[in-house]
């Protein structure tokens, strides 16, 4: 339905606020803390080109590079500083109605409303599973997460197909799919597409007039100060998005980082990061269950929902001893008991355990 009255500060929300320095990080959903050898390696290799203009060739590389991974033609990749200013690019299309499917990141919602775009929210209640039916069908703009943040769930490549509708366009974030492990939630891996077919339920191959994907680079290589990304999409949308863009929108250091991590290689080794982010998913999740907590689940992501009894107090006490976890209750269709948690390896793991344990008992 329409909403008449949101507070854009909760919109505006994001996990990084709760984790001061210092503190075990659950918070936010970036993998590691620097982008690893090798990338920093290919970075620091261009900061002697700082003192030019990034090139046009790098940035036709990097859309070629992009292209070639998602088997699309480099005219339906548009680079961006990060998949937050894909979604800051969404009122140029200009539609009369916005649906957001929620809970979900909060950016688009936000972007669209700041530009008086009229928004329907479509909140999904617990398990969170996506019917097409519950879209208005005046919308002409759909968003929704896949996977899903901050729920963890990873909605069917044909779900997405069946939002389709003449006049409408989706756009799918997909910032967290290259973090999904290879055979999905129940190992059939349907719904694969393009080379990168490793990415269950993945639209990311898809050349279609109506549907828009955006990707980021954030959390898989840890390049969240760098601000790294890319919209997949028909030609005409994309001019669109860019339409009043200013020059030189991504710096060298940028197109440097979105050629690399779309070598070859390196979608090998996200693909190994998934692997042990499911592994390190799966042993978190029954860790928190043996706790009490209640974890939604299936989950598919890099970060867990939770929902535990005061939500708000807990936050404080984990706090207290260093822990941030995130607060979900500014995910609409959600509340203070909820709490969103990245997935860690075994040692931060404990140090969670434990504090919860001291908390919850």
């Amino acid at each position: 339905m329409l909403e008449d009255s949101v507070d854009p500060a909760m919109l505006r929300h994001h996990g990084d606020v709760e984790a001061r320095p210092g503190m075990l990080d659950f918070a936010v959903n970036v993998q590691g803390v620097a982008p690893p050898d090798w990338l920093r390696e290919r970075l620091a290799a261009r900061l002697g080109d700082l003192g030019r203009y990034p090139s046009s060739d790098d940035e036709r590389a990097a859309r070629a590079a992009v292209a070639a991974r998602h088997g699309r033609s480099p005219d339906e990749v548009l680079l961006l500083a990060g998949a937050a200013e894909g979604f800051a690019m969404l009122p140029r299309l200009a539609p009369r109605l916005a649906a957001v499917i929620h809970p979900s990141f909060t950016e688009p919602e936000l972007a669209l409303r700041e530009a008086d775009v009229p928004v329907a929210r479509v909140i999904l209640e617990r398990p969170y599973t996506l019917d097409p039916v519950l879209v208005p069908d005046a919308a002409d703009l759909v968003v929704v997460g896949n996977p899903t943040n901050p729920t963890s769930i990873l909605h069917p490549a044909e779900t997405m197909r069946a939002l389709r509708r003449p006049g409408r366009t989706i756009v799918i974030d997909e910032a967290f799919a290259d973090a999904v492990a290879g055979h999905g939630v129940d190992g059939s891996g349907d719904g694969r597409s393009g080379p990168a077919s490793e990415e269950p339920e993945s639209l990311a191959g898809l050349s279609a007039p109506d549907v828009l994907v955006f990707r980021s680079l954030t959390k898989t290589w840890a390049l969240a100060g760098l601000r790294c990304g890319y919209a997949l999409g028909a030609p005409e949308v994309l001019a669109r998005l860019t339409h009043g863009r200013p020059h030189w929108p991504l710096g060298t250091l940028q197109l440097e980082a979105i050629i690399a991590t779309a070598e070859p290689a390196a979608v090998a080794e996200s693909r190994q990061h998934a692997d042990r982010i499911a592994a390190d998913r799966t042993a978190m999740i029954d860790r928190l269950a043996a706790l009490g907590v209640d974890v939604h689940t299936p989950a598919t992501g890099p970060f867990l929902l939770l929902r535990v009894p005061d939500g708000a107090l807990l936050r404080k006490h984990l706090a207290d001893l260093g822990i941030a976890v995130r607060r979900a209750d500014t995910f609409p269709g959600l509340g203070p008991d909820h709490l969103r948690v990245a997935v860690r390896g075994a040692a931060e793991v404990d140090r969670l355990i434990h504090a919860l344990s001291a908390a919850l008992w």
